[in-house]
């Protein structure tokens, strides 16, 4: 089960933006073992990766990063390796714009002279890590309500709120006789709590629709006139994030084998009397903003701030990789009804309420009918490799990648 993956815009990663967070304060966690560099040679299939194509994606971050103070977070573990402050990466994105475009051999060289593969702490999950998979849907939608189109898509309301408790925790909610409350629940959202207050940005034909697209944290929706309006994530209710294939399988409403986006949707279409019930579980909400639609090959913001890039793009925990991290991945995805080997730079722009921890990972692979399919079923065990960036070619400071004996 898939949850949404657009948390924040990069101004609510690091510490210096004052604007609000839409997830926990950045930290960096203690590492149960420290990192141990590789040699590019170790990686299976690096020189078969159009590290080319990846070259751009870079330029695109760096653009973004070098806007903000040398000294801002970025994530990632501090005590294990560099990559973690704005700062760290600016060697590295000077000499990336003198790289020719579309030179395969000087993209790989590029990488190579200023990254150093990092194999990270070992993870807790038991078989290792995973890999999972998320898209933007296309769904129908109107920009009037009227006929089918009875679902509202709601834009972030004026009176949703996050500050810092006595404690210094971020809490969500409205104001409410001078204290914070709860924000309102999916099942009150439901019920009109947000009605008549001109929060709707555009009405759907489906329920479910919403639901997925809630998850996903983005979308595009096909008008009647066959226009298309892009949807991008901007805020939470603050309710907590319930994985609804986990409670149906309580219920027994599906198999515990049988988890998957495909099983979940097709049981709430094929029950729409019971549907509304049983995604109220979750009482997680989602709210959008429209974006520009004169990019339509690029993908929606991720929480780094740049348009997502299918097949390069992926959603991580910052705690353990720096957002903006190049990160070599190992593992399948599904292509054409079989899995294919998945051995390629992928780089950490995004975030998710389910990535948690060093052995989690969720590749962005794009829209369209055959992204759907392949996020929906990428559910594989893998490898990532952090590449963490050098403060001189070919050099590293020796205080870096230390290890027990």
């Amino acid at each position: 089960m898939k949850v949404f993956k657009r948390i924040a815009p990069l101004c609510a990663v690091v510490a210096l933006c004052g604007c609000h967070m839409e997830s926990p304060t950045l930290g960096a966690k203690t590492p149960s073992s420290h990192a141990r560099a590789l040699s590019f040679s170790k990686l299976p299939g690096w020189q078969d990766d159009a590290q080319e194509e990846a070259l751009p994606v870079f330029l695109a971050e760096c653009h973004k990063i070098e806007s903000l103070p040398p000294e801002s977070g970025l994530g990632g573990d501090t005590s294990a390796h560099a990559g973690h402050q704005v700062g760290d990466w600016q060697a590295a994105c000077t000499a990336a714009r003198a790289v020719p475009s579309g030179d395969r051999a000087a993209a790989r060289a590029f990488f190579e002279q200023w990254f150093v593969p990092t194999r990270m702490a070992a993870g807790k999950r038991a078989g290792g890590m995973l890999f999972t998979g998320y898209y933007e849907p296309e769904i129908r939608g109107s920009l009037r309500r009227g006929g089918i189109y009875q679902t509202p898509v709601y834009r972030r309301p004026s009176d949703l709120v996050r500050q810092r408790d006595v404690q210094g925790n971020v809490v969500t909610g409205r104001e409410h006789d001078g204290q914070i409350v709860p924000y309102w629940t999916r099942a009150q959202i439901d019920e009109g709590a947000l009605a008549h207050r001109k929060l709707e940005l555009l009405w759907l034909a489906d329920p479910v629709d919403l639901f997925f697209l809630q998850i996903q944290g983005s979308g595009r929706v096909r008008l009647p006139n066959d226009e298309v309006v892009r949807l991008g994530f901007d805020g939470l209710n603050g309710q907590p994030y319930v994985p609804l294939g986990r409670a149906m399988v309580a219920q027994g409403l599906i198999g515990s084998d049988d988890v998957n986006m495909a099983s979940i949707k097709g049981w709430l279409e094929a029950n729409p009397g019971k549907a509304r019930a049983v995604m109220e579980q979750n009482p997680n909400y989602v709210f959008f903003r429209e974006l520009p639609s004169d990019s339509p090959l690029a993908g929606a913001p991720g929480a780094l701030g740049v348009p997502l890039t299918p097949g390069r793009s992926m959603a991580v925990d910052r705690s353990y990789i720096p957002l903006g991290s190049p990160v070599w991945v190992q593992t399948q995805v599904p292509v054409a009804g079989h899995l294919a080997t998945w051995n390629r730079l992928d780089f950490a722009q995004d975030l998710g309420t389910d990535i948690k921890g060093p052995d989690r990972a969720d590749l962005y692979m794009g829209w369209g009918p055959e992204a759907a399919q392949a996020a929906g079923n990428l559910h594989s065990p893998g490898q990532m490799i952090l590449l963490v960036p050098r403060s001189e070619p070919g050099r590293e400071k020796k205080h870096r990648h230390k290890h027990k004996h």
